[in-house]
């Protein structure tokens, strides 16, 4: 991928199944603001009802082994693909990645989904036809220095208390 302004780094950020909807009080993302600078999709409950009962499965919350599976998985993509790891945090609900490649992020977010649930599956700590992630996810474009410092402040330090890793 060549770009005149190429950014030094991605903040890629998805979900597992059903466990951010749209209308969220804590706001969301989609296709239509998902720049830089752009507002979240303001809390609906509504919304969030009707996207909740459209959910085929529970939600995925995502406990200690398995955080632990997609925290070895994403290192070890990154290993692979030569892409450098800045930071990542897995949580319950969330997983964030700030890595730096000459690659399409999008393709790095699939790719990534991907490889923990392989390792996931791997592990035997989810069935092989369980929904495990949200369509799509947020990849926000770091083009400073500053701007990747302060999305591995964020990603490190700026999610609570650490959570455990088994």
């Amino acid at each position: 991928m060549a770009l005149n302004n190429a950014p030094k780094a991605f903040l890629i950020t998805f979900t597992p199944y059903g466990t951010r909807l749209h209308g969220d009080d804590r706001g969301t993302v989609d296709r239509m603001n998902n720049q830089h600078g752009a507002p979240y999709i303001p809390p609906d409950f509504r919304l969030e009802a009707v996207r909740r009962e459209l959910l085929k499965e529970p939600p995925l919350k995502l406990d200690a082994p398995l955080r632990g599976a997609i925290h070895d998985a994403i290192d070890g993509h990154c290993e692979y693909r030569n892409w450098h790891l800045h930071a990542q945090n897995v949580r319950t609900n969330h997983v964030h990645i700030v890595v730096a490649a000459a690659d399409d992020p999008e393709k790095m977010m699939v790719q990534f989904k991907a490889y923990a649930t392989r390792e996931m599956r791997r592990r035997d700590l989810i069935a092989a036809r369980k929904k495990v992630w949200t369509e799509g996810g947020s990849i926000r474009w770091l083009f400073t220095d500053e701007s990747v410092s302060q999305a591995c402040i964020y990603v490190l330090y700026g999610q609570g208390v650490d959570l455990p890793m088994i």
